[in-house]
């Protein structure tokens, strides 16, 4: 099945995220049936992603969005875990510094976007500019409204200079959220990341739907599509992301560069000097 268009937002259509099973798990029934074909699907990707670090000509920016507990670390964990470091990082977009709010709002997504041979994570990204800011009604409509627009440019001008982006939205139910929160509440390891702002934007989570949705729908485009993972399951969401970011990756024709020294030269000199 090509999971490129399985979970694709297509250019023009309108999302409705209600209409989306996020409990959906394709033709595996647990972690374990599932655990071959995730273990290749990694080893796709350390080969793939030393392919795109060597050839140092093109990039790869991965966009995480979510509600609050919906993975977006667990597929950090995942993909990167299976990626030489030396060519890949995150970049987390928190609340603005004081730096960052006095610049346009895609000033710190410019900074952050992959050299090339690279692979970048936003966890969250430059959407929240459209997000957050919306719900919250941090800026007046007018303002962020105009922003949509200003993304699929930015987007575009980073695909034309030879970086690939693939967004991911990582669709979970508010049920399968209560027990994420529950969960982290039960697991003394997990305490650290429990905030009362949390459990607050809870009460948000009808305009934060609304608000992907326009954005899933107004920002998915040929260059940087938008993808709906179902999120239910925490190997699904994994497995689904990493195919979708294996088949771009192939689809891209990788290879090696030319050496740059004389090859046989060097076997020369280096069999001479084994004789000795």
């Amino acid at each position: 099945m090509d999971h490129l268009k399985q979970f694709r937002v297509e250019p023009g259509a309108r999302v409705k995220l209600s209409g989306l099973d996020p409990a959906f798990k394709g033709r595996h029934e647990d972690h374990e049936s599932a655990a071959a074909e995730i273990e290749h699907y990694s080893q796709r990707l350390r080969a793939l992603q030393e392919l795109l670090y060597a050839e140092g000509r093109r990039s790869l920016l991965i966009c995480l969005q979510a509600m609050d507990t919906g993975g977006k670390d667990g597929v950090i964990n995942h993909v990167l875990g299976a990626m030489n470091p030396q060519g890949c990082r995150v970049a987390h977009f928190r609340k603005p510094s004081d730096e960052e709010a006095a610049h346009d709002f895609l000033w710190r997504a410019h900074r952050a976007a992959p050299a090339r041979g690279e692979v970048v994570i936003f966890n969250r990204s430059h959407y929240e500019d459209v997000l957050i800011v919306r719900v919250h009604q941090l800026v007046a409509k007018s303002v962020w409204s105009e922003r949509y627009g200003r993304i699929n440019e930015f987007e575009r001008a980073l695909g034309e200079d030879g970086t690939v982006i693939l967004k991911f939205y990582l669709h979970i139910s508010s049920d399968e959220q209560l027990a994420r929160f529950k969960e982290r509440l039960d697991d003394p390891t997990k305490h650290w990341k429990i905030s009362e702002a949390d459990y607050a934007e809870r009460r948000f989570w009808p305009e934060y739907l609304r608000a992907y949705e326009e954005a899933l729908s107004r920002c998915s485009t040929e260059q940087a599509p938008w993808y709906v993972i179902p999120g239910n399951h925490k190997w699904y969401r994994n497995l689904a992301v990493a195919r979708i970011v294996v088949e771009r990756l192939e689809a891209m024709g990788l290879a090696y560069p030319e050496p740059t020294v004389d090859l046989a030269r060097i076997r020369r000199e280096y069999h001479a000097a084994a004789k000795k």
